[in-house]
């Protein structure tokens, strides 16, 4: 398989799908695209047909677009791992938290973008973003008392990987979180795989401002 994405500094929409096929070591061809050079939209066009990153293109060929479908995808070819949670309420809540994630937090979006090489310390704290901070917040720890721990659903799976560049944005941006959550965001940010992406996106070179150009 391949897997098509964007700057790991700044795409977190690529770090989702990245973060399950690296923690689950699934075997994948990766392929960055640099956001915003001239040549950008036309390469990500050749391999992606919604024109955004990230997309897997699976060993039949076939193109999976869009991060929440991918990790479907990935679930559904890969039912040897726990991606989501087995016990069907515990999954159902863990796609209900993932789609919201997918769909919401515009404020949180606009205002702390990603961009894991910088620190902004107490800076985009606008009404809309702390609203979206408090109620990612609440869902954190509702989920880690509810499940037990230590991530959302007990072992590291899909949902945590829609909520790593969140972890990534509050590292960036500082701002206050509950003793649940501010435990669960130093957890996210040392598990394996997503140390790897911390650590490639440290060492890129290319410089964009922030950029949506993934889904």
């Amino acid at each position: 398989m391949k897997l098509v994405i964007g700057d790991k500094n700044y795409s977190s929409w690529s770090m989702r799908p990245w973060l399950v096929l690296k923690h689950f070591g699934i075997p994948f061809e990766e392929r960055t695209i640099e956001l915003q050079e001239a040549d950008s939209t036309t390469s990500i066009l050749a391999l992606s047909p919604s024109g955004k990153v990230p997309c897997l293109i699976t060993d039949d060929n076939v193109p999976v677009w869009d991060s929440l479908a991918i990790c479907e995808t990935l679930a559904e070819q890969f039912p040897q791992h726990a991606m989501w949670p087995r016990d069907a309420a515990a999954r159902a809540q863990a796609r209900s938290v993932s789609a919201e994630m997918h769909s919401g937090f515009v404020g949180l979006r606009s205002s702390m973008w990603m961009n894991i090489r910088a620190s902004f310390p107490g800076k985009g704290a606008t009404p809309e973003a702390l609203a979206d901070i408090a109620r990612v917040d609440a869902l954190w720890c509702d989920c880690i008392t509810k499940h037990g721990g230590p991530f959302l659903f007990g072992d590291f799976g899909i949902a945590d990987a829609m909520y790593a560049p969140v972890v990534m944005r509050f590292n960036t941006w500082q701002p206050a979180l509950s003793e649940v959550a501010s435990a669960y965001a130093r957890r996210v940010t040392e598990q394996p795989a997503v140390r790897a992406w911390i650590d490639d996106a440290l060492r890129e070179t290319h410089r964009v401002p922030h950029y949506d150009a993934c889904a």
